[in-house]
């Protein structure tokens, strides 16, 4: 299995222009992240499958994993490293059934240690949690704690933080025990997209 460490960039339909979307899929890679996720919410499923498949074989051209949001037929079809699971999607066992046990599944645990046990427990390949700031993604997010990172220790999962996590404060989620940071808008939302993540990707030297 690839390794679930480092920079995580998401996609946003919002913030990716379909004309440029390989373009900044493949600046992201350039600047340094090594898990990039497929997240688009707009139905169009046409344009929902060319894109992933640009970015599964954007992701094995740079050794990077890729993930599918909530969609394990999507990420079937295109064959991608896995997927993320949110608490209203898939049961984790029969995304299991129909990825096969060689695929990553990461789960959504919020601002929950319980949630994140029965991840574990269910066979959950890393958990996630937050947000942990403002985000403007999901500005309703629950708050999450960085005491959440120490209370999953015992869990030996890789965590991934998420929310509101940019440059300026995402070193203390690495120091507390993150061992990915979840970006959206710090990525995508301005600016030079591989230097945003060459900036965000030092946090974990």
């Amino acid at each position: 299995m690839k390794s679930l460490q480092g920079l995580y960039a998401i996609t946003d339909e919002h913030l990716i222009s379909p004309d440029v979307f390989s373009q900044a899929i493949e600046a992201a890679l350039k600047g340094g992240a090594r898990i990039i996720q497929y997240r688009d919410k707009s139905g169009d499923n046409k344009k929902r499958l060319q894109q992933a498949r640009q970015l599964k074989q954007l992701c094995d051209q740079y050794q990077a994993v890729s993930i599918i949001n909530d969609d394990v037929a999507l990420a079937c079809e295109v064959d991608a490293d896995g997927v993320h699971l949110g608490l209203d999607d898939m049961a984790l066992a029969d995304a299991r059934n129909q990825l096969g046990k060689d695929k990553i599944i990461g789960v959504s645990c919020y601002n929950k240690i319980g949630l994140a046990h029965q991840a574990r427990q269910a066979g959950a390949d890393y958990i996630a949690f937050g947000r942990f700031f403002s985000s403007k993604i999901k500005p309703d997010a629950v708050q999450a704690s960085v005491e959440l990172f120490a209370q999953a220790a015992d869990l030996q999962l890789p965590v991934c933080a998420i929310g509101g996590i940019d440059k300026n404060n995402g070193r203390a989620l690495v120091d507390a025990g993150a061992n990915m940071l979840a970006v959206i808008s710090g990525v995508f939302a301005g600016g030079d997209i591989e230097r945003n993540c060459r900036d965000l990707s030092r946090l974990f030297e």
